[in-house]
């Protein structure tokens, strides 16, 4: 099994409004033959740990899904489960959007980055 996690995300109000209304999650499955299964499963993060969000995708080989949650939260974490033979096969990417769907870049997840431009 392969278990991928944003993270504690901290959400605070800004003068009286949070970054990140929306949470957009793009799964991918680079697989070309088989589909694979991811459990998606989001947290409220306050006081104590409150499961909100729990699903279960199917995606379909060369397929990618979006799914949209709710996230007008203080804090939130998101946590996805796959099997261990589908691990390679599938990339995820986390963004946190405001209402009028503007990116929050301070609540983007992305599975991997060339922080190097020159790499």
């Amino acid at each position: 099994m392969a278990i991928l996690s944003t993270g504690p995300i901290e959400n605070n109000a800004v003068l009286g409004v949070r970054p990140t209304q929306l949470l957009t999650v793009k799964a991918v499955c680079r697989n070309t033959v088989d589909a694979v299964a991811v459990t998606i499963q989001g947290y409220v993060l306050g006081t104590t740990r409150m499961l909100y969000v729990n699903e279960l995708i199917n995606i379909g080989p060369n397929e990618a899904v979006t799914r949209n949650y709710f996230a007008d939260l203080d804090g939130f974490e998101f946590i996805f489960t796959t099997g261990s033979a589908d691990a390679e096969a599938v990339g995820i990417s986390v963004w946190g959007k405001q209402s009028s769907g503007q990116l929050v870049d301070a609540h983007r997840v992305v599975e991997q980055e060339n922080v190097n431009p020159n790499a």
